[in-house]
């Protein structure tokens, strides 16, 4: 792993040494010189920088700092965590930009191997493409959940970019994507054919009113969620003073640190990552959103709480409700309060899942189906099940 990893800038470091005592960057061990990496016995989170954005679709030759977003966050109290943080440094750019989502794949494979959970500061999203691969040795179906307002599934026959990424992942083997979950997509910025696709692969897709509406609705998502990533661009751009995204529109400072800190919250996700990160980005205050984006998220992992084993009926409250041919069952924990659906096992056909499956869900879901309608992520799931 470490002949990937430049160390972190002497500026940063040398900004670090005159931070107040009780920062995070006074507690967060860096990767400050070459060959020398912080001991990863104990670590929960290590910060990673992946400076390859040559597959932007607007790439003109833009070089990439992590500094800005660093000192920011470095500079930030910790919450009431117990946690070791280290930084890795950066991932320089490779030969190709093939080299360079390698790389990052690699180290990211390494990190979830010791149960550290990367936080990636990256350049153009194709790399969260590496992100995915670097689940690909534990052999498991990935749910993926991306904030962002395009879907990127472009044309995988084409070369991969950061607005064709996903459809990469969907076609090229080994086929681990199960899920693809998509907050604050903007309809203007989608083709309609896009649009068309991702409800014929049954991947899930909420506007951005939708979410802004009610924030409280990205918990489940992120629940049943792998992995997750940002792209910037779906922040408004007055938040960041991003000056190549011209969009007016966009999820506020307050709705992205609280969906961040739902991904932090839930019980599966391994791996954030933001993305799009550039020169654009022109204040500090831009540097300090991206810095309690993060921040949230570590909340959030602070506040996790294991579910009980659903095997033990006692633990759980079961609701069964008939509709139309079916008897949808529901189970809520007496722990926290969460609901899920029951997808069953269907004997007769090639599943991908080989058991009974629990599919996150909420409170409104179950009233729904009280009143006759069959949740769509219900629907989906089992349509899924059966390809």
């Amino acid at each position: 792993m470490i002949e990937f990893l430049s160390p972190v800038s002497k500026k940063v470091m040398a900004n670090r040494e005159i931070m107040p005592p009780g920062t995070l960057g006074k507690q967060i061990e860096a990767h400050s010189k070459i060959g020398e990496l912080p001991d990863l016995k104990g670590v929960k989170f290590a910060i990673l920088g992946i400076k390859e954005n040559r597959g932007d679709v607007n790439f003109i030759g833009s070089e990439i700092s992590f500094d800005p977003y660093r000192k920011a966050l470095y500079s930030l109290y910790p919450g009431n965590w117990n946690y070791k943080i280290i930084d890795l440094g950066d991932i320089e750019k490779g030969e190709t930009a093939e080299d360079s989502r390698f790389a990052a794949k690699e180290v990211i494979a390494a990190l979830l191997k010791k149960d550290i959970v990367p936080l990636i500061l990256g350049g153009s999203q194709d790399l969260a493409f590496a992100q995915y691969r670097a689940f690909d040795e534990f052999g498991n179906m990935v749910n993926i959940v991306n904030i962002d307002n395009r879907f990127d599934l472009g044309n995988a026959e084409l070369p991969i970019s950061n607005k064709s990424y996903v459809g990469k992942m969907v076609v090229e083997q080994p086929y681990n994507l199960f899920n693809y979950s998509i907050l604050g997509y903007q309809s203007f910025f989608n083709a309609p054919q896009e649009i068309v696709l991702m409800d014929k692969l049954f991947f899930d897709a909420y506007r951005l009113g939708e979410i802004s509406a009610d924030t409280t609705i990205v918990e489940p998502i992120m629940r049943d969620a792998d992995m997750v990533t940002l792209d910037v661009t779906a922040i408004k751009s007055a938040e960041l003073s991003f000056r190549n995204n011209d969009s007016p529109n966009g999820f506020d400072g307050r709705e992205i640190c609280a969906i961040s800190r739902y991904a932090g919250i839930s019980n599966k996700v391994k791996s954030f990552g933001v993305y799009e990160l550039n020169d654009s980005i022109e204040n500090r205050s831009g540097a300090m959103l991206i810095a309690q984006i993060l921040w949230y998220f570590i909340e959030g992992f602070n506040f996790r709480v294991e579910d009980d084993e659903f095997d033990n009926e006692k633990l759980f409250t079961s609701y069964k409700v008939p509709i139309e041919d079916e008897v949808l069952e529901f189970k809520k924990s007496n722990k926290t309060e969460r609901w899920w659906i029951v997808l069953p096992f269907i004997s007769n056909v090639n599943n991908k899942l080989k058991r009974r499956t629990l599919l996150p869900c909420t409170y409104g879901e179950y009233l729904g189906a009280c009143n006759q309608e069959i949740p769509e992520r219900w629907l989906k799931a089992r349509h899924k099940n059966e390809v």
